[in-house]
């Protein structure tokens, strides 16, 4: 049972999943008292989360192409969070990161002052509203209808709508970059890198509801290091709905130069190439189908989270410099002080994963997941999820720019995202729907 320790409980948070739409006079409030995309406008009463007042100002220097330039460089840190006073911030912390910081004493968080920095298109925020007093729950909440391009339920009454805001939040039209993935285990660190592209549909600009058809993205990626795994691909299409219609995936090996479709590439199967750190539903820090779990709301809170991650995101920093014996440098992390959507996620009788119960920790501003508890079987802690996110300009959107998972028990952990010494993410990339099929991934393989 979550701790009260300052939660914000909502009539809402036990509102059946039937009707999501609000009523016209709740969706005015939007752009007014609410930010566009639903969060509370003003500040806190203590003054220590300021007011929204349209995200950040990209420095006068920046350039698309560039690594983003931190716009708050000059932040004074107000104060670190580590073993030895975790008690006085324990409150304001997700149960994983409390256990990460008394297993490592050398490990602490940074904290700085609270930057409301996200912001969208303004024709995303133009969706949002009409979304607001359209969207609906479909299927059990396994799909929506009436929604398309803003965030389906701006103004959630259920656990589950929120999850939906976090799975739709805008990231996009396309996007054409190059990553590298760590697994970390026994302390020693091996990476992968990827050239990935993604084709969004769900978010498309002149996108309605009519249009979507029950597609969600195209993905895609190429190993390109190290030479034992390079060639390697993937391709997968994504529906809306994942349970009226499955995950297609295909995985292509250069061993035999044949594609082959993989049988399952979703809820807990485990991602290729991560050693088994890695499930399918923790990319984006929560992706899929919501079915095989009940959808808590249980209110709004105000906790020390990952935000505007620009320090680890800079060009040129070596990747061994990110990516410690047991967690991320935590000289290049920065947390704030923001309200979060606290969300519980426990596994419905006779369905299985092999997590249990998680916990989501959804930022109101942006409705990125920032972290993550997760719990086996047993319902023992034994994971940590981390989203180090940032507002890129020029898009813009915020989106993790690193994301870790914490083996807890094991010391292992899992990191996606490092693109320090790679070029900027191209949002601008020319990609088609016809590139993200069986037939393209073998024509690329010969």
């Amino acid at each position: 049972m979550i701790k009260q320790f300052g939660i914000i409980m909502l009539a809402a948070a036990v509102a059946g999943q039937a009707q999501a739409k609000v009523d016209p006079l709740q969706a005015e409030r939007l752009g007014r008292d609410l930010t566009p995309l639903g969060a509370e406008r003003a500040g806190n009463a203590a003054g220590t989360i300021p007011e929204w007042t349209g995200g950040v100002t990209p420095p006068a220097h920046y350039r698309p192409g560039m690594h983003h330039p931190d716009p708050y460089a000059s932040d004074a840190e107000l104060y670190r969070v580590n073993a030895s006073n975790l008690a006085q911030y324990a409150n304001q912390l997700p149960e994983g990161l409390s256990d990460l910081l008394q297993r490592h004493p050398d490990y602490y968080m940074r904290v700085y002052p609270t930057r409301r920095s996200a912001s969208n298109p303004q024709r995303i925020y133009d969706a949002t509203k009409r979304n607001a007093v359209n969207a609906e729950l479909i299927a059990n909440g396994n799909g929506i209808t009436g929604a398309a391009a803003g965030i389906p339920f701006p103004i959630p009454q259920s656990g589950i709508e929120v999850i939906w805001n976090h799975i739709l939040h805008y990231k996009g039209d396309q996007n054409h970059f190059i990553t590298n993935q760590a697994v970390v285990i026994n302390g020693r660190s091996n990476l992968i890198r990827r050239d990935r592209q993604i084709y969004y549909v769900y978010g498309r600009e002149g996108m309605t509801p009519d249009q979507l058809d029950n597609t969600l993205l195209y993905y895609k990626y190429v190993v390109t290091a190290p030479a034992r795994l390079s060639g390697t691909a993937l391709v997968v299409q994504d529906p809306l709905d994942q349970v009226l219609s499955t995950r297609r995936a295909w995985r292509y090996s250069p061993d035999n130069r044949r594609v082959r479709r993989l049988p399952s590439l979703a809820y807990d199967s485990i991602q290729p190439d991560t050693s088994g750190l890695a499930t399918a539903d923790v990319v984006d820090t929560y992706n899929g189908a919501p079915d095989r779990y009940e959808w808590s709301l249980l209110g709004k809170r105000e906790m020390l989270v990952p935000y505007n991650s620009y320090a680890v995101h800079q060009k040129g920093i070596p990747y061994d410099r990110i990516v410690q014996e047991r967690t991320l440098n935590p000289e290049l992390l920065r947390y704030e002080l923001h309200r979060v959507w606290v969300i519980d996620a426990t596994l419905r009788p006779g369905m299985s994963h092999v997590y249990q119960q998680r916990r989501f920790y959804v930022d109101e501003d942006s409705w990125q997941i920032l972290a993550v508890d997760l719990r086996d079987r047993s319902g023992e802690l034994v994971g940590l999820q981390e989203s180090h996110p940032i507002n890129y300009y020029d898009v813009p959107m915020v989106g993790s720019t690193v994301e870790t998972l914490y083996h807890l028990k094991t010391g292992n952990y899992f990191v996606d995202g490092l693109n320090n010494n790679e070029p900027m993410y191209d949002f601008n990339a020319q990609l088609s729907p016809h590139e993200f099929s069986a037939q393209a991934l073998r024509r690329s393989g010969n």
